[in-house]
């Protein structure tokens, strides 16, 4: 009996020490706060895209979105202009019921030029309109609200606090992907 409960002790110290978060910081002029000092930078960013990329293929999936092989693409857009990764899935979302309702063969979920333009595949308008966000929206008239963008991309009075209502969406289902992952923590 006590070898047993020597073993569930000892067990249960190598998993804390293993997946129990370690804080550190590394030295240098450019010092890092990680979170787990064997987990580099790039695994750090590496680690972000696949759990975006997750997040917003479950939402995407939820609304039987022709979007859902898209995800991916959401992801390297926001990372490629530093955006928000729930902006543009979530004006997607509010523009055509995340791409279910658009002119036939457009490819353009956002409603982009009032939706009359017309993109080669859904990669393209995602982005294209990533890129017109982040240049002209951003950069251009430092529009770096959803309630700012709002009022230059729809006339609609609603538009931003309905993409925001996307946008918690995406935030929910976030919350919903941490609490698994640490009721069931992976050793990568």
């Amino acid at each position: 009996m006590k070898y047993k409960i020597l073993i569930i002790i000892i067990t249960g110290l190598i998993f804390l020490f293993f997946t129990f978060p370690v804080f550190s910081k590394e030295s240098g002029s450019s010092a890092v706060l990680s979170i787990n000092p064997r987990i580099d930078e790039k695994t750090t960013k590496d680690l972000e895209i696949k759990r975006k990329t997750i997040i917003i293929k479950n939402v995407l999936e939820r609304y039987n979105s022709p979007l859902v092989d898209s995800a991916s693409d959401f992801v390297k857009t926001c990372f490629k202009y530093d955006l928000d990764c729930y902006l543009l899935p979530s004006i997607a979302g509010l523009e055509s019921t995340f791409g279910k309702f658009i002119l036939p063969s457009s490819y353009n979920p956002f409603g982009w030029g009032g939706g009359y333009i017309t993109f080669s595949s859904w990669s393209e308008a995602i982005d294209t309109v990533g890129r017109g966000l982040r240049e002209n929206y951003f950069d251009k008239w430092h529009l770096d609200t959803v309630e700012a963008i709002g009022r230059v991309y729809s006339e609609s009075p609603t538009w931003a606090v309905r993409v925001n209502w996307f946008i918690n969406q995406f935030k929910k289902e976030e919350e919903k992907l941490m609490l698994l992952s640490l009721e069931f923590p992976v050793e990568l």
